[in-house]
């Protein structure tokens, strides 16, 4: 079986690319496939320094750095992969990926991040973060988006099967393709956040410090909480708003190497989350130190956080994105803090571990090339 593999871009090591280092590791003889490549030398370990073939995007100017401003280029650039030799196409998608041109003869399994986010149910938050809610470049970018919604919309008839990384994007996709997927949880590093028992007095978040994750909120609410402490690692454009929001309980360490959010995040009695994530690695992260969640309960969450409406609970859930709905969260927290085991919780962690990934996925898919090929 000769297998080609798909990307939408790689320019960083981040939750895509954790998805295809594990899909490499099931098929270490894939070839490659991504609109655009611009990984350090040195960081190339995790895609075991194969050779990637790019798209015409790559060699146009300013890509490196304005790789996304091409994105209406990006259908045409996708569609000229040539894959006829392979057997299996696997794609993983976030934006174009999933667009590739395979053949009657050929299986393409597409394992979807998400539909495109910013061009369907999340464009109006992309045009306010964008600034471009008003005006020609809002009118022109609205007109692009329209444009890729039908390809995009089109091309999933190209796909054989559906993977979706949780049932809550696996509603998208059926809501976007009218398409059923199969779930198939990310691979979370979990060897690497272990176990840690003993707690102290302190609450912990750690994001980079954007809009849609709401570091804001956590931080308003516990500055209405000044007997608890809360320590926030992450930086970025919203770090002085949430600067000014912070109580003298509340200590902001900015960026962090991974061995101190690590440290924070297994001394720490709970982890707060307060955004909707298709999944939401971090909390299977901090579960994996037997650190119990606080979580806003939509997205990917539901299904990683066991909440007190069960027995050997991971989290506790809140039901809207407000200050009092935290805040009665903590509480509640507090109020049950016997239930919480933390190797049971961390026992909880590894079903989402990089086996199980490898192993769910290699059946899946040798499943229905089995079907094919009868």
């Amino acid at each position: 079986m000769k297998v080609a593999i798909v990307v939408d871009w790689l320019v960083t090591y981040a939750g895509a690319e954790r998805v295809l280092e594990q899909m490499l590791h099931v098929y270490p003889d894939a070839d490659l496939f991504s609109v655009v490549d611009f990984l350090p030398e040195g960081e190339r370990d995790f895609i075991q320094n194969k050779h990637v073939q790019t798209s015409f995007i790559q060699r146009l100017p300013f890509a490196e750095k304005r790789y996304r401003q091409f994105l209406p280029l990006m259908p045409l650039a996708v569609e000229q992969f040539d894959l006829s030799a392979y057997d299996l196409v696997l794609s993983s998608s976030h934006a174009v990926a999933k667009g590739v041109i395979t053949g009657p003869d050929q299986l393409h399994i597409s394992y979807v991040h998400s539909p495109m986010r910013y061009a369907w149910d999340l464009q109006f938050q992309y045009l306010k973060e964008a600034s471009l809610e008003r005006g020609v470049k809002g009118w022109v970018t609205r007109y692009l988006l329209h444009r890729i919604r039908g390809w995009d919309a089109q091309t999933a008839n190209g796909v054989d099967h559906f993977i979706a990384n949780s049932n809550f994007i696996a509603r998208r996709v059926w809501k976007v393709y009218r398409r059923e997927a199969e779930v198939i949880y990310p691979p979370v590093d979990t060897d690497s956040f272990t176990l840690h028992e003993s707690k102290e007095e302190m609450y912990f978040t750690a994001s980079r410090q954007v809009p849609n994750k709401r570091i804001d909120l956590i931080v308003e609410a516990f500055a209405q909480m000044p007997d608890k402490r809360l320590v926030v690692i992450g930086d970025g454009p919203e770090a002085p708003k949430i600067r000014a929001k912070a109580g003298a309980n509340v200590t902001l360490m900015g960026y962090q190497p991974f061995e101190v959010l690590k440290d924070h995040m297994q001394r720490a009695k709970a982890f707060v989350f307060a955004s909707v994530e298709d999944l939401g690695i971090i909390p299977i992260e901090a579960q994996a130190c037997g650190t119990p969640v606080i979580a806003y309960a939509k997205g990917g969450v539901l299904e990683t956080i066991k909440g007190l409406d069960v027995d050997n609970p991971t989290g506790v859930f809140y039901e809207s994105q407000e200050v009092s709905s935290l805040i009665d969260a903590v509480k509640r927290f507090e109020a049950n803090r016997e239930r919480f085991d933390a190797g049971k919780i961390r026992a909880h962690a590894l079903s989402f571990d990089q086996e199980h990934f490898k192993e769910n996925l290699k059946r899946f898919v040798e499943a229905r090339y089995e079907e094919r090929n009868r």
